[in-house]
């Protein structure tokens, strides 16, 4: 349950977030926003890390180097739905971004990849994804 509860919290905060970014980037510019919110968070990290972490920084050493493009991916995260939602409405932008999340997730679970458990992809699977994009089509398809 701790699972699902945290799933909406987050979708429902990065959507939030993803507004808010884009309206802050319309005021004081796109890489300023980007600079704002990504050192609000890194402080917020410290500040969360000397509270509650339990980690080992020198543990970095020991782990795949791919795994280290985690901030790089942030930024590019936070640039790329500033863009999409400043150029699309909210919900056409997060509709898209959601269905690349849930494809790109799929193909981490169906080769197991960066240590995934391996999940079977069949028929369901396959129409719930198709008509996710549907969907997607459907809710920006301009009527008569």
């Amino acid at each position: 349950m701790l699972g699902i509860l945290m799933s909406i919290v987050a979708g429902a905060a990065m959507s939030l977030q993803g507004v808010i970014n884009t309206r802050l980037g319309e005021k004081i510019g796109l890489y300023e926003s980007n600079t704002f919110v990504q050192g609000t968070a890194f402080l917020l990290a410290i500040i969360t890390m000397f509270l509650l972490g339990k980690g080992n920084f020198t543990d970095l050493l020991h782990v795949n180097k791919i795994y280290w493009l985690g901030g790089v991916l942030g930024l590019v995260i936070t640039i790329t739905v500033m863009l999409a939602i400043g150029h699309l409405s909210p919900t056409y932008a997060i509709s898209i971004i959601l269905i690349s999340q849930l494809l790109v997730a799929a193909i981490i679970d169906a080769f197991a990849l960066f240590g995934s458990e391996q999940i079977h992809f069949g028929w369901t699977k396959y129409t719930g994804i198709a008509l996710m994009i549907a969907g997607v089509i459907l809710f920006k398809w301009k009527s008569l």
